[in-house]
């Protein structure tokens, strides 16, 4: 090989070899720092897309999992309030029976009337004033409870009605309105008996409502635990993806740092080799 100084070939296969060198290092370090082995779209490109699609379903999922479980905290309010309901309707007929008995005056039974009615009052009131989130329970309206992954084919609606709670409609039956309690809604000697067919088949309705709503309350719960299952998944996956390998990238590092010091080592000597060409004009 003549020796010459216009182009020092070795120096800049040297200094082209450090200068990847020291890219690699620096990627090896970025990862080591962040703990993502993908902090670019130039580190991998296919890998960082479907990372970055697994994290937003399990970004969807996570708020679904939440939607569901907020879907639950509605029906359960308006089971606890038809708990409340149900023990006002076993006060009402038990002041229904003693009512129809005759050893009772006039002003016994106005009391039993009295407290009867305040019960009716009562129960109009929870179905008017029991909320959740600051809207009403108990209405006709489907409360929608969404569920999904982030795509179309991922997606789920529940639609969740509790039904209305007024006098006029105590529980529900698989046909719509429960039973209607302002039909002979004074408590006398003569009114023992309709009222109390009326109030034991409110009585049966609200177990069925509550039934309903339970039901309801499991599938949301099902919902929720389907949502979290896939939230663990989806991230383990993601994290294989993205997560930094730190065995493999401390030995990248280790490698990279000596490649580093034997590339100045190797352009260093690369650049003395041409003071030979001093010596010949000597």
């Amino acid at each position: 090989m003549s020796l010459g100084v216009l182009n020092n070939i070795s120096a800049i296969y040297a200094q082209n070899n450090l200068n990847q060198t020291q890219a690699n290092l620096q990627s090896t370090l970025t990862q080591l720092s962040s703990g993502s082995r993908i902090n670019s779209g130039a580190d991998d490109a296919a890998g960082l897309a479907l990372a970055d699609g697994l994290h937003a379903n399990v970004a969807a999922l996570t708020q679904s999992a939440q939607n569901a479980s907020a879907g639950v905290g509605m029906l359960q309010t308006a089971d606890g309030a038809l708990a409340q309901v149900t023990n006002l309707l076993d006060r009402a007929i038990t002041l229904a029976t003693e009512a129809a008995n005759g050893t009772l005056n006039t002003s016994q039974v106005g009391s039993a009337d009295q407290e009867y009615q305040n019960i009716l009052t009562e129960i109009a009131n929870i179905g008017s004033t029991t909320n959740y989130n600051g809207n009403n329970v108990f209405s006709a309206t489907a409360v929608n409870i969404f569920v999904s992954d982030g795509t179309t084919s991922g997606a789920s609606t529940f639609g969740q009605t509790v039904g209305v709670l007024t006098k006029a409609s105590v529980g529900t039956t698989s046909g719509g309105g429960g039973a209607d309690l302002t039909a002979n809604a004074t408590l006398d000697a003569t009114t023992a008996t309709s009222i109390l067919t009326t109030l034991t088949s409110a009585v049966a309705d609200v177990a069925y409502q509550r039934g309903t709503i339970g039901a309801n309350i499991n599938q949301l719960n099902a919902a929720a635990n389907v949502a979290n299952t896939q939230t663990v998944n989806l991230s383990s996956a993601e994290n294989n993806i993205r997560a930094t390998n730190y065995g493999q990238a401390t030995s990248d590092m280790a490698k990279y740092q000596i490649l580093s010091q034997t590339g100045i080592a190797a352009l260093s000597q690369a650049n003395s080799v041409q003071q030979d060409v001093l010596k010949l004009l000597q």
